[in-house]
């Protein structure tokens, strides 16, 4: 199933293990069902990663182990 996200409706969080100065900050927006969108926080109209539900969640759990 294709998808295009609309950027306008994307809710972004910054990643909690982002330096403490905010330069190297990746940001997800959680409220795409089936998506999640991923970006670089210093240039937030570049263009946008989109990584499956389930694609994403296998890379967080190899990320925790």
């Amino acid at each position: 199933m294709n998808r295009i996200l609309d950027p306008g409706i994307a809710v972004w969080r910054r990643s909690s293990y982002s330096d403490g100065e905010q330069t190297n900050c990746v940001e997800v927006a959680g409220n795409c069902p089936g998506m999640v969108p991923v970006r670089g926080s210093k240039l937030p109209h570049s263009p946008i990663l989109v990584f499956g539900a389930g694609s994403w969640g296998v890379f967080l759990a190899g990320v925790k182990n």
